[in-house]
């Protein structure tokens, strides 16, 4: 079932203090996006300019309007722009999508996947061994809380390491650590955590329009 069709409205604004990232004596984005289920302000990050401008350009091109969060997963995450989207059938496949070129990887140890998170989709490392970003279609966290525990086994693993405010971050509020440092994170929600949690309870054969 499709929703009625919103639009993705960006909004530039001055200095905003987002969890310490904001750097002094410079603008930072704020996008908002409204959806059949509400709204949800988001900022983007100055320390990934590659990914901040091309998220801005396509924004003021239209290019997300009438798309689409076309992969939604309970418990971990939902993800919208691609342009395919628009008018798609009931049933179609989604998700191969883009403005036909790759944002090189800007991976930053300050910016983990926490809950909110704003983050750029990618193809798998068999056929991306970079690492580089779709060039349209992003991601936001919803995920589930992590354990310190839990986050030093998973150190051990993949090499990752983390404040320990970072550690209270996924310990409180969680995310998707699984992620951290193999996809680009480039902003953050500010406003709007509920919104997530809605599309992200949607049943699979529904529709949730940007």
């Amino acid at each position: 079932m499709r929703t009625k069709t919103f639009l993705i409205i960006l909004v530039l604004i001055g200095l905003i203090n987002t969890n310490g990232f904001s750097q002094k004596n410079q603008k930072q984005t704020k996008v908002l996006i409204t959806t059949s289920l509400g709204n949800i302000k988001l900022v983007l990050y100055n320390e990934t300019p590659k990914h901040r401008d091309n998220f801005i350009k396509l924004v003021k091109e239209g290019f997300y309007d009438s798309t689409i969060f076309h992969r939604v997963i309970s418990n971990f995450m939902i993800q919208g722009g691609d342009p395919e989207s628009k008018k798609a059938k009931k049933g179609q496949m989604l998700g191969q999508g883009g403005p036909g070129y790759t944002v090189p990887a800007e991976f930053n140890k300050k910016f983990i996947h926490k809950k909110g998170a704003l983050s750029a989709a990618r193809m798998g490392d068999g056929v991306n061994p970079k690492k580089e970003s779709s060039g349209s279609q992003f991601y936001i966290v919803q995920g589930k809380k992590t354990t310190k525990k839990e986050l030093e086994q998973m150190s051990k693993r993949t090499g990752a390491t983390y404040t320990e405010e970072q550690i209270k971050e996924y310990e409180t509020n969680g995310g998707t650590p699984f992620l951290d440092m193999n996809y680009t994170v480039f902003g953050e929600v500010v406003e709007g955590f509920d919104v997530i949690d809605k599309i992200a309870a949607v049943k699979k054969e529904e529709v949730i329009d940007l």
